[in-house]
């Protein structure tokens, strides 16, 4: 490719140069929600970061598979091997079957996903739809030898698998102070060791989610469902794999020991991860009870909030921080970037207005070179903004007859807003909604007008009743008089 990518590798530790395995092919794997409550801002982030480097990829050319999962099974309440099934909670609250709860959410997810101009994964797999595979990928690894099974359930046998390989080479953690953090937790006696963590669990007689196993009715662990879904839609070995920090350890770190235990390879190339959202200096999750969620941002209805925000805003917020860094939400920082993206929006809707001059007096071709440079460099979307800001003084200045641009060079300058502020960023409002609510608007005067004739029917003033008529139709507004009133449509 012309633009050759760089991406801190999170398991090297280290900026490496981007090859695909199979070029111009990219298999990519992101951890998607637990879909048991509303989608809230830590939940945006990664979705709007391997938004960006699906549109960036796909921009460059390559041929991109992203497989997001949606986790609806096997996710206990403390993250571990015990508790209840976060999603079985819900509904045995809610007092609904397990997969209402998880339609209900996975809608809502999409929907605030679909107002953050966040593009749909090309495969979205449901871990409750993939059991046989997750039973298969246990078996393997019990035929192995990096896995054990007591009382109709299997755990991983971290020991072993560290014996020949690194457990904790991708948290940089060390077994020994990992057995030492285990020490005091209750309710693991089956497992041989506290470390070894579930591949497949033995269902009580009151859980509701269960499928039958050669181990016995159970459901599967939480780490496996990624494992068995990125191998089935990306194969053995596969280019990328992104989630939020939060999940390299346990979550990553057992996928690596899964894969490497089931087929002997090493099943990413890249691991890519974002960091935290904070609020208050403390990382913002439903564990931890001080979230707001994506809906609350677009309504305002949060304690915390002093506003609703577009979800363009928010985007906008993620995204002038490095997806690596810590992004800490404020009312001020949210504030400032409404500002900045209304600064940036409304140059890209000036560009035109600039006159055009016989010579140009700025280099624009510079800022386009400087937006490539920042995305290839590990996805530096902070230091692209900087560039269209930089672009869009220039805008202003040359409305103002400050500086002068050729109608090339303008055209040139509004194909870099289309192409990185647009088409990769995806920061330009999407129109959907202000079309619903535009349409929402006429409907409403249709009907206001309606009720005037209907006044001048009731006065029998006819001249008054047929004018208004005549003009809807003029206006390709057929109305039509019946019994309960006049109702009205779009002529063919």
């Amino acid at each position: 490719m012309d633009h050759p990518i760089v991406f801190y590798n999170s398991l090297t530790r280290r900026k490496e140069p981007f090859v695909p395995l199979n070029a111009p092919f990219v298999g990519m794997y992101v951890c998607g929600p637990t879909v048991y409550g509303d989608a809230h801002l830590g939940h945006g982030r990664p979705a709007i970061t391997f938004d960006v480097v699906f549109r960036y990829l796909k921009h460059l050319g390559y041929k991109v598979r992203y497989v997001r999962n949606i986790t609806d099974v096997g996710h206990l309440e403390n993250d571990s091997d015990s508790g209840e099934d976060k999603i079985s909670k819900k509904a045995r609250l809610e007092r609904l079957e397990p997969m209402e709860v998880v339609q209900y959410f996975t809608d809502r997810y999409h929907a605030d996903m679909d107002k953050l101009n966040v593009l749909r994964p090309s495969i979205e797999p449901r871990a409750s739809g993939h059991i046989t595979e997750q039973i298969e990928m246990i078996k393997a690894i019990l035929e192995n030898g990096f896995a054990y099974e007591v009382n109709g359930s299997v755990y991983f046998d971290v020991h072993k698998y560290n014996r020949e390989h690194h457990y904790g080479k991708l948290s940089g953690r060390i077994l020994d102070q990992l057995m030492e953090g285990y020490r005091s937790l209750d309710g693991q006696e089956q497992k041989q060791n506290p470390e070894d963590f579930a591949l497949w669990k033995k269902a009580e007689p009151s859980h509701i989610m269960r499928w039958p196993s050669p181990w016995g009715d159970g459901f599967p662990g939480w780490h496996i469902e990624c494992s068995a879904m990125s191998s089935k839609y990306l194969g053995e070995v596969f280019d990328i794999h992104g989630g939020g920090m939060d999940l390299l350890f346990p979550h990553h770190e057992c996928e690596i020991a899964q894969n490497r235990a089931s087929s002997g390879k090493e099943a990413v190339r890249y691991w890519l991860h974002n960091n935290m959202i904070t609020i208050n200096g403390q990382k913002m999750g439903k564990s931890l009870g001080n979230f707001i969620t994506l809906w609350e941002f677009f309504s305002g209805q949060h304690p915390e909030l002093q506003q609703a925000y577009h979800p363009a805003i928010l985007r906008f917020f993620i995204l002038q921080a490095h997806y690596r860094s810590t992004l800490d939400f404020s009312n001020e920082a949210l504030q400032a970037a409404e500002k900045g993206h209304k600064r940036l929006l409304e140059a890209f809707r000036n560009i035109q207005r600039i006159p055009p001059a016989a010579n140009s007096s700025f280099d624009v071709g510079q800022i386009r070179q400087r937006c490539y440079e920042a995305l290839n460099d590990d996805l530096n979307s902070p230091l692209v903004i900087a560039a269209l800001f930089d672009a869009a003084r220039l805008i202003n200045a040359a409305c103002d007859g400050k500086e002068m641009l050729t109608a090339a060079d303008r055209d040139a300058l509004q194909e870099t807003f289309i192409v990185f502020f647009d088409s990769i960023l995806g920061l330009v409002p999407l129109q959907a909604g202000n079309n619903e609510k535009l349409q929402e608007v006429v409907n409403g005067l249709i009907e206001l007008i309606l009720e005037f004739r209907q006044s001048a029917r009731d006065n029998k003033d006819w001249a008054a009743s047929d004018k208004i008529r005549n003009r809807l139709t003029r206006m390709g507004i057929e109305v039509k008089d019946g019994k309960e009133g006049a109702t009205w449509a779009l002529a063919d």
